[in-house]
């Protein structure tokens, strides 16, 4: 774990955005909306943004396509992790993981049960690491991805936030720590 120093500076992501859904279009993406919103006003960089039906192939063929491409380093999924037969996008991720970061769900349904109870646990919320891009997974209602951004992805894709982050693993040439910096086997800074 990199430990982030007092003075680190804020460090632009580039970001994808991508809604699994078989009903909306572009005008009825609340969600798509407020994500690529937030990420821009906490001044990210939207790479692209698209829509998809819930399709194990298809999410995972744009996901593939984006973890490919080196100036997105952070993908944010909506939609399509509930518990009925069409949902399907933690199938199509967790494949494509190199390491699942567990933590994000978690957290995730602790948030989620201070305002919907006991119905958080019907979300599959989930979260990894592919070819250093992070991606997140969230439910499709515009409430959910706000709590998702505001409560978790926004704090670890800032470079500020401490005791650490997530940056550093997707940019390892960031600045992550005031110690000395070495690479690990994974090439992700690590102090010492």
């Amino acid at each position: 774990m990199s430990h982030v120093p007092v003075d680190a500076l804020f460090i632009p992501l580039g970001i994808a955005v991508l809604t699994v859904s078989d009903t909306r279009g572009f005008d009825q993406d609340g969600s798509g909306d407020l994500l690529a919103a937030h990420l821009i006003e906490s001044g990210h960089n939207l790479m692209e943004r698209r829509i998809v039906p819930d399709d194990i192939y298809q999410v995972r063929a744009v996901v593939s396509e984006w973890i490919a491409r080196k100036e997105i380093q952070t993908i944010l999924v909506n939609g399509g992790t509930g518990f009925t037969a069409r949902d399907t996008t933690p199938e199509a991720l967790v494949p494509l993981f190199d390491k699942a970061i567990e933590g994000y769900g978690e957290l995730f349904r602790y948030y989620s049960l201070q305002t919907i109870g006991t119905s958080t646990i019907q979300s599959r919320a989930v979260a990894g690491v592919a070819n250093q891009t992070l991606l997140f997974a969230m439910p499709g209602s515009p409430k959910a991805c706000e709590l998702a951004w505001d409560k978790i992805i926004s704090l670890q894709l800032d470079s500020r936030t401490r005791p650490c982050n997530f940056v550093a693993m997707v940019l390892p040439s960031a600045p992550a720590c005031s110690g000395r910096q070495v690479e690990t086997t994974s090439h992700v800074s690590e102090c010492l």
